[in-house]
């Protein structure tokens, strides 16, 4: 599955945009920084609450491709422009975690 599968979900709102042709590996869900700097597979769609640039720092450290804030969480605008810079995307939905999950999964398959 590539990026723009997930760019065009229509329950989410796109915003970064990031590499619409990347390669997405899995989707993986966390809400704690620490699992996820340990666990977050490369090239990975990484759904989480964690609205804050730690985020961004654990997504870049790890290699994800793009991550889903779930339940209307966002991120700032300054840390919004530096994962503009890095290359990750960034989604906003207002669905719950598990179920934004299983779109972007059901999205990959055949």
């Amino acid at each position: 599955m590539k990026l723009q599968n997930i760019l065009e979900l229509p329950e989410c709102r796109v915003l970064v945009k990031g590499n619409p042709d990347r390669e997405i590996s899995r989707v993986f869900c966390c809400d704690l920084l620490s699992i996820a700097m340990g666990k977050a597979p490369a090239d990975g769609v990484w759904v989480t609450v964690m609205g804050n640039k730690n985020t961004l720092a654990v997504a870049s450290l790890t290699d994800t491709a793009c991550i889903v804030m779930a339940e209307g969480v966002s991120l700032d605008e300054g840390t919004l422009e530096k994962a503009a810079e890095e290359g990750i995307a960034v989604l906003s939905t207002e669905l719950p975690v598990f179920d934004i999950a299983l779109e972007i999964y059901e999205a990959g398959r055949p």
